[in-house]
């Protein structure tokens, strides 16, 4: 069959995807290399979406109260519960909470349903929880959510700022453009900005360990040292307001307020000021926080001051967690904003907006944002709540908090494609929603690039877009504007009405794509009208701003208070979000398989943590278990822990049960990364592993499963001494047909087979279990007679934890590789082995491998 173009439904980078049916419901995927965000390139998730396709286990039809109904009496019921929801408590009694994991035209159809028709601004999106605090400084110093430059700004920059971004791990592709941008032209210089030295640190020319929230305070003091050496732009100032304010207030912030070794701060100030093509990225580590904003704009104020805005090789560039991210945020997604980038506060764009929709009742003012929606499901206020494409009993911080709210709501429906996540099972109504693969519509990129998104597959069972969900019970409701019969029709709507935003002063105006071919759109960046076709944004000066001048924020920096310990959270390298995709990919599963913290080795020894132990992390908002990863990346008081974990795949590991609900006052972005927690060993009587082609039947204190080859693979660990044997059995449902005992030590091993096949294994021990995890992996499908060795036999070496999970290289192999000297670099290893030669994810890995194991050369 002919592929199918289309794009990556992961990071904000918005790789295109040539998608093939395989004409047995799968898909082959490869990048594609006319699409100008990756020019054939995909890391490692966007290259195994075709793994992640199945449909077995979705939602496949509508439920109401867990029993199966059919589409008319769903769409009904929700339309009524959320007509007499407003009847008799007033239209802010309801809600809708997106995602950007919708298409714009999804987005589109619920903000108009919500802002124009049902007449409140209560629709939020996961967005808040990542880009809300970018959007806030960009509003203050442009005037409007304009990102200034493009991808290539990258590429022609002679100096690449990262800061909070961990880009070699969240944006892979975009990385690897960047060190291929390098490469080229090895003048170029990276600096990386992060209090851990991640993957992204491997590939700098200078690393920055900041101590953990003092961003703002660094880029203050650069912003003086801008003007102190006079290289602020005569030129570029006369467009710009506030230097003075920002200024005076930049001058609180004192050298020591950084953490940094002074002589790397004056190294970076002189290499930023004397660098005129700067470019600098900036990701969660910014947004993510209470003072977000003011961080976004000590950046912008550092770009302002200097004129390095709006050329090519410059400005500043916040890059997107989510795929349309930015589409959400040009139809007016979030609870502050109106469709196209106008102002909900503003009467004369609510009336354009009114008029062109001929909608009965605008919204006059800002809705709930994220937490605040919740809280108001908590205490009632809100009656009736439509979450779409999202997970908040995981994703929100308070995780636990919301859960409940969301249980005790008086009427939840959830759009979802799987039926058992944490957000499904509290739902009162659940509506099966088309999934990647089977959408049709348009996304939009880090830098303004809209893409199409294609159907290469037909919907499953009765799953129908989101769009078509809210369309038609607006108009059960008793809406009109609501007939679209496809996708195109709402794409047009929503290009004509950037027209209408654009006669209005909007920066997004797409109105030249109102009559478009939909079906043959090739990816193109915004604007698109008779005044401007793409490009950049701000090089003349102009912005828009009633003065039509810049803004520079006076920024008065802070970080969190001391505490013990401050918890970081953030993303890995193989997974995404919640992992309802990604955790579908068992080689998505074979580098970091279970949640984990990273502690500092001085914490690790004053709590009595020993490696690969579990420990107790607990705030005033929950507890979690995570297994310990002891290394000094991270700083002393300052662990990492993933996001990923889920009620479905580690109960114990759910990260954002722990952070408390403190969000930053102009933007309304949760602090993600710095929450107040305890940590203390996890005490447990026994530790397990095991290896399943069939779900287990789990009732330990801990445990953690990913999809493998043939089965599970669980991590197990347990606080009540236990029978071995009985614990297999009742792990498995079944009596083992083979076994290995060490009362003495302890250790017990089973075997669970189906005549030749093996359909299981268990592994116990009093402490964590040093087992080749990767051949054992392979026994499901690879039977191994010895298998409760737990080791690969002397004829078949053990390849180690998995580090290219594209060709499935271990860590033993490289090792051995840069022993034997046949692999003194990237590129030795990647022609040795494979690793690193595809995505190139994992390239930071094998050069920090380099570091740690290459023999060392005597001196002469």
């Amino acid at each position: 069959m002919n592929p199918v173009r289309t794009t990556c439904p992961y990071c904000g980078v918005g790789c295109g995807v040539l998608a093939t049916p395989d004409g047995q419901g799968g898909l082959t995927i490869k990048g594609d290399p006319v699409h100008p965000a990756n020019r054939g390139r995909l890391c490692v998730k966007g290259a195994a979406l075709g793994e992640t396709v199945s449909t077995q286990g979705r939602l496949l039809t509508p439920r109401i109260h867990g029993t199966d109904a059919p589409w008319t009496q769903a769409l009904d019921l929700i339309a009524d519960r959320f007509t007499d929801a407003i009847a008799q408590h007033g239209a802010d009694s309801v809600a809708l909470y997106v995602s950007g994991q919708l298409l714009t035209e999804d987005y589109y159809v619920a903000n108009k349903l919500m802002k124009g028709f049902i007449g409140s601004a209560n629709i939020d999106t996961n967005s808040r929880l990542c880009m809300a605090s970018s959007v806030a400084g960009h509003r203050r110093a442009f005037g409007t959510d304009t990102v200034p430059g493009l991808y290539e700004d990258l590429e022609l920059a002679d100096l690449v700022v990262l800061t909070g971004s961990n880009l070699a791990w969240c944006h892979p592709v975009l990385h690897q453009r960047l060190l291929a941008a390098r490469a080229a032209r090895p003048q170029m210089k990276i600096v990386v900005i992060d209090p851990r030295r991640t993957a992204t640190c491997e590939d700098a020319d200078l690393h920055l360990p900041l101590a953990p929230g003092a961003d703002g305070h660094l880029f203050n003091l650069l912003l003086c040292h801008l003007h102190d050496t006079a290289r602020t732009s005569a030129t570029f100032l006369p467009h710009v307001t506030g230097l003075d304010a920002a200024l005076t207030a930049a001058r609180a912030s004192r050298p020591e307020d950084t953490g940094l070794a002074p002589d790397l701060l004056q190294q970076f100030l002189d290499l930023w000021a004397a660098t005129d093509k700067t470019v600098t990225v900036y990701s969660q580590g910014i947004n993510q926080s209470d003072s977000g904003t003011d961080k976004v704009n000590a950046i912008l104020n550092c770009h302002l001051a200097t004129g390095r805005i709006g050329r090519p090789g410059t400005g500043p560039f916040s890059v997107t967690g989510q795929p349309n991210a930015m589409g959400g945020r040009e139809v007016g997604g979030l609870a502050n904003m109106l469709a196209c980038h106008l102002e909900l506060e503003n009467p004369a764009h609510r009336a354009a907006v009114g008029a062109f929709w001929n909608a009965p009742r605008m919204a006059t003012s800002p809705g709930l944002k994220a937490v605040d929606m919740f809280r108001a499901v908590e205490d009632g206020r809100i009656k009736a709540l439509w979450i779409i494409h999202t997970n908040p009993a995981v994703t929100m911080p308070e995780a636990d908090r919301v859960a409940r709210a969301i249980a005790n709501c008086d009427f939840t429906v959830v759009s979802e494609t799987w039926p058992d996540t944490d957000t499904a099972r509290l739902a009162k109504v659940l509506l099966p929603s088309t999934a990647w693969g089977e959408k049709d519509g348009t996304v939009t990129n880090s830098e303004r690039l809209i893409s199409r998104q294609r159907a290469a597959l037909p919907p499953p069972g009765e799953a129908r877009p989101d769009w078509w969900q809210l369309a038609q019970v607006a108009r059960r409701m008793g809406f009109t504007g609501f007939d679209w019969t496809t996708p195109t029709q709402i794409f047009a709507e929503h290009a004509a009405l950037s027209g209408v935003a654009g006669a209005l002063g909007s920066d997004f105006d797409i109105s030249d794509l109102a009559t478009a071919d939909y079906e043959t759109l090739t990816p193109t960046l915004w604007p698109q009208n008779h005044r401007q076709k793409g490009g950049r944004f701000f090089a003349t000066g102009r912005f828009h701003t009633p003065s039509g001048r810049a803004r520079m924020i006076p920024v008065s920096a802070r970080v969190a208070d001391s505490a013990p310990f401050r918890l970081n959270t953030g993303r890995i390298r193989d997974q995404w979000h919640t992992m309802t995709r990604t955790g579908l990919a068992p080689r998505l599963n074979q580098h970091l398989a279970e949640p984990f913290l990273e502690i500092h080795p001085e914490d690790a020894l004053r709590l009595g943590l020993a490696p690969a132990s579990l420990a107790e992390v607990t705030s005033e908002n929950g507890t979690a278990i995570l297994r310990t990863l002891i290394t000094p990346k991270v700083q002393p008081g300052h662990p990492f822990a993933p996001i990923h974990w889920t009620g479905e795949t580690a109960p114990s590991g759910r990260i954002d049960a722990l952070i408390p609900g403190l969000t930053d006052p102009v933007s309304g972005q949760p602090a993600s990364k710095s929450a107040a927690v305890a940590i203390r060993p996890f005490r447990a009587d026994w530790f397990g592993y095991a290896i399943s082609a069939a779900p287990l039947h789990l009732t330990c204190a801990y445990w953690a499963k990913a999809s493998i080859e043939g089965g599970q693979q669980y991590e197990l660990a347990g606080t009540a001494a236990e029978d071995p044997r009985a614990l297999a059995e009742t792990l498995f449902g079944a009596a083992p047909t083979s076994e290995l005992r060490d009362p003495s030590r302890g250790i017990a091993r089973f075997a669970f087979t189906l005549g030749a096949r093996l359909t299981g294994a268990l592994f116990i021990a009093p402490q964590p279990i040093p087992l080749s995890r990767s051949h054992l992996r392979a026994a499901l499908t690879q039977p191994d007679p010895a298998i409760l060795a737990g080791q690969p036999g002397a004829d078949r070496p053990d390849p180690g934890p998995t580090v290219c999970a594209c060709l499935n290289v271990g860590l033993n192999q490289i090792r051995a590789a840069i022993a034997t000297g046949e692999a003194t670099s990237v590129a030795a290893i990647g022609t040795a082995l494979g690793a690193g030669t595809n995505c190139g994810s994992c390239r930071p890995e094998l050069a920090a491998l380099l570091a740690q194991h290459q023999p060392r050369i005597a001196a002469e």
